[in-house]
């Protein structure tokens, strides 16, 4: 309390983000409608490039533009740094798709997708991991 009797309130500011796109979101469903197809027709244990390869061959499969391994440059004071960062799967260059093939998620695999999506400027991304019994168990969303 302060000299006068009157408490002090914290306020902590939230930041408002715009929506993200109808057609990313659109995007978003088509990427995660594969990453079931594929995990229905594999199952969880394999290794990670399987399901990378797998994952942008069905996403190609619905009509749109995956690039894999993408070279995410980091620039620090105006300088590219070559720090090996790279994109598992860049879809129609509006959504970003980490995947994985772990027991568990640490918290320092979603710092990577957040790290990304933030470099790069991208608003959607997907941290999808396939060893899991069910998938949806596996897939964190995030949105910067």
């Amino acid at each position: 309390m302060n000299t006068k009797g009157h408490e002090k309130k914290i306020v902590k500011a939230r930041r408002v983000f715009a929506p993200i796109p109808l057609e990313t979101e659109r995007i978003g469903k088509a990427v995660l409608d594969a990453a079931f197809k594929v995990h229905t027709t594999l199952g969880p244990g394999l290794l990670e490039t399987v399901y990378e390869t797998c994952h942008a061959f069905e996403i190609r499969q619905s009509g749109l533009l995956v690039e894999t391994q993408v070279v995410q440059p980091v620039v620090y004071n105006g300088i590219n740094v070559d720090t090996g960062f790279r994109v598992d799967l860049l879809v129609e260059k509006c959504v970003i798709v980490e995947i994985k093939a772990v027991e568990a998620l640490p918290p320092v695999h979603e710092a990577q997708l957040l790290t990304y999506l933030r470099l790069s400027g991208i608003r959607l991304g997907f941290l999808i991991n396939f060893n899991v019994l069910h998938l949806k168990d596996g897939i964190k969303r995030r949105v910067v």
